[in-house]
């Protein structure tokens, strides 16, 4: 062989040489355990709210058990929107993860202008929990039960007001299917916020709320009456109080389901462990105690149920927005 002959020859052995070694070094990081660095989740709420707390409380057991820190990342606005979005972006490596009410799927598309669709641009995780909705009156109304506040609604249509956390959000929405359920007209009083909206119905200064769990202290103190459950079935917290549809009027039933969201072309098998870690994590006691302390039940969802999940509620909500003509200023 001539020189310039062996000389290639040789170059040809170093490059493939090198290949293999590229190879073998993608194939060795591919197959590296996840996680081997801080994973972000995302929070479309400030700090403090339920959504913000249900997530440190996860992410302190998620912690322990990925042996990785978890931090929490605030980015509030737009009912979620902001948030979703920061996760969208996202590389789908997973290292970032959006939790969320389920309404930043299944209501705000129908609420907001935007370009974001959620149900098209992330990857659900599973389900972290929820919570239900109290049908709560003001102390001076001669009511003792959703059957009362229907019948003194439709004796005056329009007189009385609920108040709302703010336009679209669950609340609002949990109250326009009461009115749909027992065709009453009440007059719609927005708040910024569910503790401003429940503080005036415990002065009196708006009728009812269907408040989402923060009214605990006030219903056991009789600052305010809780007339029903808006749910489908009892509250584990009071399961003397019978729902809605158990007094009469069936449809009012609206879950606050909170979930997890990746973004899309996240690692199957990412997601699928992901979602044992949630599982694991809602199953300790100390999770369900300090869920209990925000009126939540940690309720796991797997993948395949979540995604069911957001389907249903998504038909529901969107026909309600579109019936009831609601619309965010």
């Amino acid at each position: 062989m001539s020189f310039p002959l062996r000389k290639t020859a040789l170059r040809r052995c170093a490059l493939a040489a090198l290949s293999l070694c590229a190879a073998g070094a993608l194939q060795a990081q591919s197959a590296a355990p996840w996680p081997t660095k801080t994973i972000r989740i995302v929070v479309g709420f400030a700090p403090g709210g339920s959504t913000d707390v249900m997530a440190r409380i996860l992410a302190q057991s998620m912690g322990e058990s990925l042996g990785q820190a978890v931090i929490i990342e605030n980015k509030p606005g737009a009912s979620g929107n902001i948030a979703a979005a920061e996760v969208v972006r996202a590389a789908p490596d997973g290292y970032a993860f959006l939790i969320a009410p389920t309404s930043v799927e299944t209501a705000n598309p129908s609420l907001f202008k935007s370009s974001l669709l959620p149900s098209r641009d992330l990857t659900p995780v599973g389900g972290v929990g929820r919570t239900q909705m109290y049908l709560v009156a003001k102390p001076q109304m001669d009511v003792k039960d959703a059957r009362g506040l229907v019948a003194l609604a439709r004796a005056q249509p329009g007189k009385l007001s609920y108040a709302s956390a703010g336009t679209g959000t669950p609340p609002h929405l949990a109250c326009e299917l009461f009115k749909l359920a027992t065709g009453t007209y009440v007059t719609h009083v927005p708040y910024r916020g569910a503790a401003p909206a429940l503080l005036d119905v415990v002065s009196g200064q708006a009728d009812f709320v269907c408040d989402p769990g923060i009214a605990f202290p006030h219903i056991r103190s009789q600052k305010v009456k809780l007339l029903g459950v808006v749910s489908s079935k009892r509250s584990p917290f009071f399961p003397e109080v019978p729902t809605i549809a158990e007094q009469g009027f069936a449809g009012a039933d609206l879950d606050i389901w909170f979930g997890m969201w990746a973004p899309n072309g996240t690692p199957a098998e990412v997601i699928a462990r992901m979602n044992r870690e949630l599982a694991k994590a809602l199953a300790l006691p100390v999770t369900k105690a300090r869920y209990a302390d925000l009126g939540a039940e940690p309720v796991p969802l797997a993948t395949p149920e979540f995604k069911a999940l957001l389907v249903n509620e998504g038909k529901l909500l969107s026909a309600l927005i579109k019936e009831q003509k609601i619309v965010v200023d």
